[in-house]
């Protein structure tokens, strides 16, 4: 039986993106979800820093950060069991191997195509 997607419920999401209105948009998607914004960054530094630190359910990671790749940051989330999902304009063929069974967000996106990623996420991490 597949499990009900439950909304936000006040998880908290790391947003890693580089560029201001994508990322206002997602946190404006993800408060709409129901969700909570756990942190945010927008260079491989300061995300890199977040991923170790932060207390957050899971995390959205633009694979480009200003010409740098986040999966430096993927490995510390995955080391820390914290469930992620890619977002992307190349979408899933330009994902190096270690990464292509990641959920993968599709740049541009709609509120519908995140929730079920989200969706994915949720279930991944119960």
């Amino acid at each position: 039986m597949a499990a009900e997607f439950r909304g936000g419920e006040g998880r908290g999401v790391l947003v890693i993106e580089d560029e201001v209105l994508i990322g206002m948009l997602l946190e404006d998607m993800l408060t709409d979800l129901g969700y909570k914004i756990a942190g945010t960054a927008s260079r491989l530094q300061e995300a890199t820093e977040l991923a170790r630190t932060a207390t957050c359910d899971m995390a959205i990671l633009d694979v480009n950060l200003n010409g740098q790749e986040s999966f430096p940051v993927a490995q510390i989330l995955i080391e820390r069991g914290i469930p992620f999902m890619f977002a992307t304009g190349y979408g899933e063929r330009g994902m190096p191997p270690a990464f292509q069974n990641r959920p993968t967000l599709q740049k541009p996106f709609q509120l519908a195509a995140l929730q079920l990623q989200l969706q994915s996420l949720d279930v991944a991490a119960s």
